[in-house]
């Protein structure tokens, strides 16, 4: 789910607050530009040659801030201690990534004017799947926020250089 601001800057009727205000929306059902490098990042992750997702943004009312929820199946049998391990230990050195306790959800609140990731998880037992959630501000930690890090890393700078 994306704010307005997602868009970017374009004038362009649907995107304007006025039209989309108390209104959500899905775009980009197929083909969304993105979905090339979802589909190449998790397909390193896993280890495995490609793989396929279906990647639907939705637009919400909101200024600023992009909400994802990702569903994956839980083919490995995973515990839900090995679950919230595997995510602390992924991002344990990022100073901008906030671990949520097991079955806690991110909130675009809580990123708001912020570089900060906050990502939490948790599992359906029901279904078999487990249960991703990650917020971002997509103006702080959006283009503008990553080059800032990534300059600072490149530079030898220290990655919160600024950003704080």
């Amino acid at each position: 789910m994306s704010g307005v601001t997602g868009a970017g800057r374009k004038a362009n009727i649907p995107l304007l607050f006025a039209e989309c205000n108390e209104s959500v929306r899905a775009y980009g059902m197929t083909g969304h530009r993105h979905t090339p490098e979802i589909e190449q990042e998790l397909a390193v992750a896993a280890g495995i040659g490609t793989l396929q997702v279906n990647f639907i943004p939705h637009l919400v009312p909101v200024s600023r801030g992009i909400h994802s929820t990702i569903t994956a199946f839980d083919t490995a049998k995973t515990t839900p201690e090995a679950l919230q391990n595997a995510l602390e230990q992924a991002y344990v050195d990022e100073p901008f990534v906030r671990v949520l306790p097991f079955g806690n959800a991110a909130d675009t609140k809580h990123v708001t004017m912020t570089n900060m990731c906050e990502i939490g998880c948790t599992m359906d037992e029901r279904t078999g799947r487990v249960i991703v959630s990650s917020a971002i501000d997509n103006l702080t930690k959006g283009a503008a926020g990553q080059a800032i890090q990534n300059f600072n890393i490149v530079c030898g700078y220290a990655e919160d250089a600024g950003l704080l």
